[in-house]
């Protein structure tokens, strides 16, 4: 796999991104643009699918369920999942490129997650696809002939995948992949932010071979717009959604007339809690990724963190002292951080850096905006951002913020931690460092939360079950959890 450089042009430079309805790129109505966060210049304009390319989507989806792809079997339709991986890092360097372009991320973590996490998606779910097993019992009935039970795993029919903007092409693919390999087609909306990457994956599902309509691709906006027909049409039978919470509530109200299946993984607020007998180093490197990565923009960043007092004074001086010396810059610069999605995010983050002061709050760090002199001055970045001092019932301690900021508060027990972490309305993930072996399992398991992390963040295995509780979401996603989601087990009696 060829590493992109600045020089490598991005993939669909004065281009218009189409839509693929069917087998065929569509390039008709509305457009509008695709910009670099960077630096603010429009890289594309994007074809706004309507409500009737919409429908001819889902009705090409539903037409390839009865067409050559039903009748493909399960190794074959995991043979064109690994073709996709494979012809994923041969375009290694052009799916690098146009996320980074959509994103603004920084080269290594593109190069290094984002991209190979997407390819290895495909190759995941063509092997768990494969070793998958079904029930059977035998039953004994009135003529002593007896029954037999077997169970088979159907797709569920028409999947809407809804990506977001932070993780683009790697959230996509995670829900496409067990998708396909259940045998279900796809109709994907990418954000209206990151068009890019998903649009390569269009085109690698036609030079791979995918029969028409398996895998269809809109592009567009929520609201009133495309995302909205996708997730109230009546031909769609399943809905995986990942993005804000409020967005998944109007996909619920949305999907309820035809009482959809649904798959949400949605926002958090999480807690890091950091006991005085940790390794003071560990603690401090894991905060800093669990609060800065992509720019503080992932579902799962820290964004309240509880030190036990005795630690507390010490740990925010460290962690101030390291956010101060983070280098923002663009993606070929060797930065540690990029900028915000868009400007319209990055006026999100800055309002909440006002309330945290209105709020009482202490700026230990950050709180502003960077100044470069150049062209990045056109873009959306912004400090990364330590407070202190707020109250718990305060909105920057209660509301998700999504960018480079946490809030820092001390506790004094166990439990006090503990209901600190849970005092929240979301409960994705949280983060635990100590080194007492015992409290390790006893708090990481009394945190409300789909996953908590001790001594670590980020630490993920494809197979365990990942979704959130409460605001964060409905249900499970990874491994066997995604398998059972995009199939329909279906019990069939013989009589012997």
């Amino acid at each position: 796999m060829r590493m992109p450089t600045e020089a490598d042009a991005y993939p669909f430079a004065d281009q218009q991104l189409p839509c693929l309805v069917g087998g065929e790129f569509v390039r008709q109505g509305r457009t509008f643009d695709n910009v670099n966060p960077v630096n603010g210049v429009v890289l594309a304009t994007v074809t706004e699918a309507d409500a009737a390319l919409v429908d001819r989507a889902v009705q090409a989806a539903r037409g390839a369920l009865r067409g050559p792809w039903a009748r493909l079997s399960t190794p074959e339709r995991c043979a064109l999942l690994r073709k996709v991986a494979e012809r994923i890092e041969q375009r290694f360097a052009e799916f690098v490129s146009a996320e980074i372009a959509d994103t603004g991320k920084t080269l290594q973590q593109a190069s290094s997650l984002d991209i190979p996490r997407g390819a290895a998606n495909f190759r995941a779910y063509a092997d768990l696809a494969l070793t998958r097993g079904s029930e059977c019992f035998e039953m004994g009935t009135p003529d002593g002939r007896g029954a037999l039970n077997y169970s088979v795993h159907k797709p569920v029919g028409v999947v809407a995948v809804i990506a977001p903007w932070n993780l683009p092409f790697l959230l996509m693919t995670w829900k496409v992949a067990p998708a396909l390999a259940c045998g279900n087609a796809v109709v994907a909306k990418p954000s209206e932010e990151t068009p890019s990457s998903a649009a390569l994956l269009a085109q690698v599902m036609q030079e791979v071979g995918m029969p028409p309509g398996v895998f269809n691709l809109v592009h567009g906006f929520g609201p009133r717009s495309t995302g909205e027909a996708l997730v109230s049409h009546p031909d769609v039978n399943a809905i995986a959604f990942t993005g804000e919470s409020a967005t998944g509530s109007a996909i619920m109200r949305g999907a309820a007339d035809s009482v959809k299946a649904l798959s949400f993984e949605l926002g958090g607020k999480n807690a890091a809690v950091v006991f005085a007998d940790a390794d003071f180093e560990a603690a401090v490197g894991g905060t800093m990724r669990s609060v800065f990565s992509n720019c503080g923009q992932v579902c799962l960043c820290s964004e309240r963190v509880y030190v036990e007092r005795p630690l507390f004074a010490r740990f925010v001086e460290a962690l101030a002292q390291r956010a101060r010396r983070l280098k923002i810059g663009g993606p070929y610069e060797g930065a540690d951080l990029g900028p915000l999605i868009s400007r319209a995010h990055r006026e999100k983050v800055l309002s909440y850096y006002r309330l945290a002061r209105e709020e009482h709050g202490e700026i230990v760090c950050g709180g502003g905006v960077p100044s470069f002199g150049d062209e990045r001055d056109r873009g959306a970045f912004i400090e990364p951002t330590v407070v202190c001092g707020l109250a718990e019932g305060s909105r920057c301690v209660k509301e998700e913020i999504f960018g480079p900021v946490c809030h820092l508060a001390p506790f004094d027990s166990e439990d006090e931690a503990v209901r600190l972490a849970n005092d929240t309305r979301y409960g994705l993930a949280a983060a635990v460092w100590t080194s007492n072996l015992q409290r390790a399992h006893r708090v990481a398991r009394q945190m409300e939360v789909g996953i908590a992390w001790v001594n670590d963040w980020y630490l993920r295995d494809l197979r365990t079950p990942f979704g959130g509780v409460k605001l964060s979401g409905i249900g499970r996603e990874g491994g066997a959890h995604s398998l059972a989601f995009f199939s329909e087990p279906m019990n069939i009696c013989v009589k012997l």
